[in-house]
C-alpha cells in the first residue's frame, strides 16, 4: 500500500511517501516546503491569514505529487503552531474543504513519542542518548538509557517563537545569546531532571544543515545515521552563531528557510551539548514522519 505523511511543522511542511508492507517500508518520495506557519502569530496563539495561504499552496503542491504517485492514504499531522492556535479549527476546516484531508493534532508528548519511533527505525541506542528535534514552535527531547524508562519533554522554545519574541541583533550579540539561553532554561526546566548523556541524536532538519556545513556536501539520501565529533559540530555552530544574515545567505549549504533562524538553532544545540556534556553527535535522517509510518506496519 502506498501512503503519504504530511508533517505540518511550524517552519517547514514535510511530505513523505512510502510503500508499506508487513516488514516495513520503502521510501518513494521525500520533500519539504518552507511555509513559516508560525510567522506573524505563534506567540499570540493564532495562524495568520498569510501563513494559511502559504500552507494551502504547499498542500496544493503536495496533493499534486500524491496524485501523480497514486497514493491511497494521506495522513496529516499538526504540531506546535497548529495545536497552540486558537483559530486552528478554521484552518483545519479549510484544509479539509479544499483537499479532503483530515489533520490530526498531536500534543507535545505524542510528538516526542513519534519522533522517538521515527529515529529508532535507524538508530539502535547502544549508548545513553538524547534525541533532540529542533522545531519552529517547540523542541522535543527524548532521553534513552538502558534499563530505564524513556524520558520525554516537549518545550516551547522553537526558533520561530524566539525570532518573533526577541529584538535580536545581526549578528547575535553576547547579550542576545545570554537572553536566549536564559529563555531556553526557563522554558525547558524539566531538562534539569535529565542526567548527562554521551550521545546527542539530532533528528533531521537543522542537523542535516550542520552536517552539510561540516562536509560541504549534500546530506545522504538514505536511512543511514551520520556521526560528527563534538569539535566538528561546534566549529559549525560557532560560525552560524557569529555570522551575519548576509553571510548565511551566501552560504551554499544553508537552505533559505533556515537562514534567518539558524543562529537560534545553533545556539540551542551548543547549549545542549555543553549542558549534557555530549561527546559525539549522531544525525538521524528520521523524525516524526517516519514515526507516523510505523503505524502502518
Amino acid at each position: 500500500m502506498r501512503v503519504a505523511v504530511i508533517d505540518l511543522g511550524t517552519n517547514t511542511f514535510n511530505l513523505l511517501i512510502a510503500d508499506i508492507d508487513p516488514e516495513g517500508f520503502d521510501i518513494v518520495h521525500n520533500s519539504k516546503e518552507g511555509v513559516a506557519l508560525g510567522m506573524g502569530g505563534i506567540n499570540e496563539g493564532r495562524i495568520s491569514e498569510e501563513a494559511m495561504e502559504r500552507a494551502f499552496r504547499a498542500f496544493e503542491k503536495f496533493t499534486g505529487i500524491c496524485n501523480e504517485l497514486n497514493v491511497v492514504n494521506i495522513t496529516g499531522i499538526g504540531t506546535s503552531a497548529v495545536r497552540d492556535a486558537e483559530n486552528n479549527e478554521e484552518f483545519l476546516f479549510e484544509l479539509k474543504k479544499r483537499f479532503g484531508i483530515d489533520i490530526e493534532i498531536v500534543d507535545g508528548l505524542e510528538e516526542a513519542k513519534l519522533i522517538y519511533q521515527g529515529v529508532s527505525l535507524s538508530y539502535q541506542f547502544d549508548q545513553t542518548s538524547l534525541i533532540m528535534d529542533i522545531g519552529g514552535g517547540s523542541t522535543e527531547f527524548i532521553r534513552i538509557e538502558e534499563g530505564k524508562e524513556l524520558e520525554f519533554l516537549s518545550a516551547n522554545i522553537g526558533v520561530s517563537r524566539a525570532i518573533q519574541l526577541f529584538p535580536l541583533e545581526d549578528p547575535l550579540s553576547k547579550e542576545n545569546q545570554i537572553e536566549l539561553i536564559n529563555w531556553f532554561e526557563e522554558n525547558a526546566r524539566e531538562l534539569n531532571e535529565f542526567d548527562s548523556c554521551e550521545i546527542l541524536v539530532g533528528s533531521s532538519g537543522s542537523f542535516e544543515t550542520f552536517y552539510e556545513m561540516v562536509h560541504e556536501k549534500e546530506f545522504p539520501k538514505s536511512l543511514d545515521n551520520i556521526r560528527l565529533s563534538r569539535e566538528e559540530i561546534l566549529t559549525a555552530l560557532n560560525w552560524i552563531i557569529e555570522s551575519t544574515f548576509e553571510q548565511r545567505e551566501n552560504h551554499p549549504f544553508i537552505i533559505p528557510i533556515r537562514r534567518k533562524m539558524a543562529p537560534i538553532a545553533a545556539l540551542k544545540t551548543k547549549w545542549i551539548i555543553e549542558k549534557f556534556e555530549i561527546k559525539e553527535i549522531v544525525i538521524s535522517p528520521c523524525s516524526l514522519k517516519e514515526g507516523v509510518l510505523r503505524r502502518f506496519f
